[in-house]
C-alpha cells in the first residue's frame, strides 16, 4: 500500500474550523488515502474588551489534535515560512477563509496545487464576504465552489460547484455554518479524485452566471439609512447579523436592530425614521413601507424582543425619530 498523501489546511475563523473538524473526523474514522500534515492560520490577535491575544478557532482545534501549526504574519516574500511549508511536502493545500492572498511560490508548492473552498456559486461573489453578499442581495440560492487557486482573487477553475437554498429568515450567521458543512462534505468527496489526478477543473468562463465581487465587511455597512425601502433595510438587518449589526441612533444611544420584517405601505405618510406604535411592538417608517422591529439591542444592554423593549427602556420611543448617524 502506498503512503498516505499529505494535506496542509489553511484557515482561520469558525467556518474554517468546521471544515477542519470534518476532515479530522473523516481521517479518524475512515482511514482515507491522505492525512493532515499541519495547519497554517493567522497569528494570535487581540480580542475582547481586555484586548488579550487569542488563538484563532482553527489553531485551537489543531492544537487540541496535536497538529503542527504555522502562523506567519505574512506569506508573501517570506522565505522562512515557504521553507517550513515545503518541509511538510504537501501533495495539496486546502484553503478556506485563511485571510491572506497566496503568492505563486506557495500556490505552486504542493504537488497538485491549492484548493479553495469558496462560499458562493462562482463566478458570482468573488472576494472576502460571499455569505454576507448572498444575504444582502436577497439571493434565494447560493452554494459552495471548490476551486483550484490561481494568482488572481477567486478566478481559478472550479472542481466542484454545489447549490443550496438561502432561507427567508437566514442571516449571515445562520447561513455560514451550513455552507461550511456543505463545503466540508463536498471536499471529502472530491479529494480522492483530485489527488489521483482524475478531476477536470472547469474554467469559470464556462460556468453559468456573471462575475461579481464582494469586499470586506465594514462597520459602516450596518448603518441604517431610513430613506431606503423597508425591504432593503430588512435584507441589511439579516446580512449584518451577527456583525456589524444593523444600527441607528436613538436619544444619542446606538440601537441595534437584530431582527425585523418589512411591510409594504405605499409611499410614506410620515418622515423616514419615525417610530410608530403597533399592537405587537414597534415599527419604523422607511422611504418605502414600514419596518417592523422584532429584536433590538440598546448599547450596553441585552438583546430583547421589541415588544419587551417598548415596555421598558423604549417606552418613550413611539413618535421619536431614529437617526442614521449620532
Amino acid at each position: 500500500m502506498s503512503d498516505p498523501q499529505r494535506i496542509v489546511f489553511m484557515g482561520t475563523p469558525d467556518l474554517a474550523a468546521i471544515v477542519l473538524a470534518r476532515m479530522l473526523e473523516h481521517q479518524r474514522n475512515t482511514n482515507p488515502p491522505w492525512h493532515l500534515r499541519g495547519v497554517v492560520t493567522q497569528p494570535d490577535r487581540p480580542r475582547g474588551r481586555k484586548r488579550q491575544p487569542a488563538e484563532s478557532p482553527v489553531k485551537q482545534l489543531a492544537v487540541s489534535h496535536d497538529l503542527p501549526v504555522l502562523q506567519p504574519d505574512r506569506v508573501r516574500r517570506n522565505p522562512e515560512f515557504a521553507a517550513r511549508l515545503a518541509a511538510w511536502e504537501p501533495d495539496v493545500v486546502v484553503v478556506m477563509a485563511y485571510g491572506q492572498i497566496l503568492p505563486p511560490s506557495i500556490l505552486n508548492l504542493p504537488r497538485t496545487g491549492c484548493l479553495n473552498i469558496h462560499a458562493s456559486l462562482l463566478p458570482a461573489l468573488r472576494g472576502a464576504s460571499p455569505i454576507f453578499g448572498a444575504v444582502r442581495q436577497g439571493l434565494t440560492v447560493t452554494g459552495i465552489s471548490i476551486m483550484q487557486m490561481d494568482r488572481s482573487l477567486d478566478t481559478g477553475p472550479v472542481v466542484d460547484r454545489t447549490e443550496t437554498a438561502v432561507l427567508p429568515r437566514d442571516t449571515t450567521g445562520s447561513l455560514g455554518p451550513r455552507l461550511a458543512e456543505l463545503g466540508a462534505e463536498r471536499l471529502l468527496t472530491v479529494l480522492p479524485a483530485w489527488l489521483a489526478g482524475e478531476c477536470q477543473p472547469i474554467p469559470q468562463a464556462s460556468l453559468p452566471g456573471k462575475p461579481s465581487h464582494c469586499g470586506l465587511i465594514r462597520k459602516a455597512d450596518g448603518r441604517i439609512d431610513w430613506t431606503q425601502s423597508a425591504a432593503d433595510i430588512a435584507l441589511q438587518v439579516r446580512a449584518c447579523n451577527p456583525w456589524p449589526a444593523a444600527h441607528c441612533w436613538w436619544q444619542g444611544q446606538q440601537l441595534r436592530v437584530l431582527e425585523a420584517r418589512p411591510e409594504t405601505e405605499g409611499k410614506p405618510t410620515r418622515e423616514p425614521g419615525r417610530v410608530l406604535d403597533t399592537d405587537d411592538g414597534l415599527a419604523v417608517q422607511t422611504g418605502d413601507g414600514l419596518l417592523r422591529l422584532t429584536t433590538v439591542q440598546l448599547a450596553g444592554r441585552k438583546a430583547m424582543a421589541a415588544a419587551d423593549f417598548r415596555r421598558g427602556a423604549g417606552r418613550n420611543m413611539v413618535g421619536s425619530l431614529l437617526q442614521s448617524a449620532p
